[in-house]
């Protein structure tokens, strides 16, 4: 496991040297989801990971164009540029709003289950957020094989969700994603950008990667069989495999 740095307030992963690979995690994930990843390509790249601050937020400011900022005051303290920059679920949100806000430090975009467009997360409560089975079948649900919601991870989530202070950042950071809805802006995002995406995704099902694809006029799209709305961790190959192939295909121009 990465040790996580601490400086200037920031809690962040990195590894390797090389291009910047800077990966953002969803609501409830945490830097551990992109551990395969960061094992395969830290060899060739410097692979940065940063905890994005979504239970520190005043809960007024808490939405993805917050984290969005936090992200740019981030980067401008690492002084990284020529960013390769993937985001799963509500890390490929505040990706996209990086780019649409600073291009300029953006080289190539990896969306996977993001949301921005559309997504079927909690229905915007936690009515049985006492109840382990609910949360259970909850955290399943994000993945095509059930045997990945291990007792580690619906634990994890479900001491989040039975957190007061934390459950009303959730609530209001998935609501903030519902209403900051993207489409409109996608075409002026011209960098190459690699969909990866889950056949079997409940929470931002395949329609919404067609729909990312349409909009994204240089955009590639790449579907996973058997699996949910997080690739990285539950098909890690076959995600590694794609995401390899696009970066040199880009890099290499």
């Amino acid at each position: 496991m990465s040790i996580i740095k601490e400086e200037n307030g920031f809690k962040y992963i990195e590894e390797g040297e090389g291009d910047v690979l800077l990966l953002l995690h969803g609501l409830f994930g945490a830097l551990s989801n992109f551990e395969e990843v960061t094992n395969a390509f830290k060899s060739q790249y410097k692979v940065v990971i940063p905890l994005l601050p979504i239970y520190d937020l005043p809960l007024l400011t808490t939405g993805v164009t917050t984290l969005a900022k936090y992200l740019v005051k981030f980067v401008m303290y690492k002084k990284l540029k020529n960013i390769n920059l993937l985001g799963n679920s509500l890390g490929g949100h505040v990706a996209l709003i990086f780019t649409l806000s600073h291009p300029q430090y953006v080289k190539t975009l990896v969306l996977t289950g993001s949301s921005g467009l559309y997504e079927n997360a909690f229905g915007g409560s936690f009515p049985k957020r006492e109840n382990y089975e609910f949360i259970k079948e909850k955290v399943a649900y994000t993945f095509f094989d059930p045997k990945m919601a291990t007792k580690e991870l619906v634990d994890d989530v479900y001491q989040t969700v039975n957190d007061r202070f934390k459950v009303l950042r959730i609530l209001s950071m998935a609501k903030s994603a519902i209403r900051h809805n993207l489409s409109k802006d996608l075409y002026k995002i011209t960098i190459p950008v690699c969909l990866i995406w889950g056949k079997n995704d409940h929470v931002t099902p395949p329609e919404v990667a067609t729909e990312f694809h349409n909009l994204l006029p240089n955009s590639e799209l790449n579907w996973i069989d058997n699996c949910g709305h997080a690739p990285m961790m539950e098909v890690p190959n076959e995600f590694i495999l794609y995401l390899n192939r696009f970066l040199e295909r880009v890099l290499l121009k």
